[in-house]
């Protein structure tokens, strides 16, 4: 097998959404993401600190397209690394002001996740990594866990 380049990052991710208003509000007021460029009321795309884009919303399957059913394959969640538990609590603390529900929130060990889904259902995790001097190794492989994270301690952050 051979390897991809270890400097190699996933650039952005495509959703195809039913309502690209919605989508766009959602993604920008809540999630605090920022407009690069629009085509029409066809396709937007976001981004943070000014990339090219990190998130394209699309209508391209029309509007009002359904979401996959339950139970089908499809993307599970895609990750929105956050620089600092400070920035995460931010974030979260918008989440829950503007009244998104929360699925989840782990301890992952190597890092600490909020797990929630866009109005088209598309499943987000907003995380921020541990120090890799603080991950732990046994037999050669990464120790990672699904203990809970209490919230209102990463809220304090914010205090």
């Amino acid at each position: 097998m051979t390897a991809i380049h270890p400097q190699a990052k996933i650039g952005h991710i495509h959703l195809t959404v039913a309502d690209l208003d919605r989508a766009e509000k959602f993604y920008t007021e809540i999630l605090g993401f920022e407009v690069t460029s629009r085509f029409g009321q066809h396709a937007v795309f976001l981004s943070a600190g000014g990339y090219h884009h990190h998130i394209a919303l699309n209508t391209w399957a029309g509007p009002n397209a359904k979401p996959p059913s339950s139970g089908s394959t499809g993307l599970y969640h895609f990750a929105i690394l956050l620089p600092s538990r400070l920035e995460l609590a931010k974030v979260v603390k918008r989440v829950i002001d503007c009244q998104v529900q929360i699925d989840g929130a782990s301890d992952h060990h190597v890092s600490q996740a909020v797990y929630l889904r866009d109005p088209d259902g598309n499943g987000i995790e907003l995380y921020v990594d541990r120090d890799p001097s603080e991950w732990i190794y046994q037999d050669g492989a990464l120790v990672m866990t699904v203990d809970p994270f209490d919230l209102s301690e990463l809220l304090a952050e914010l205090s």
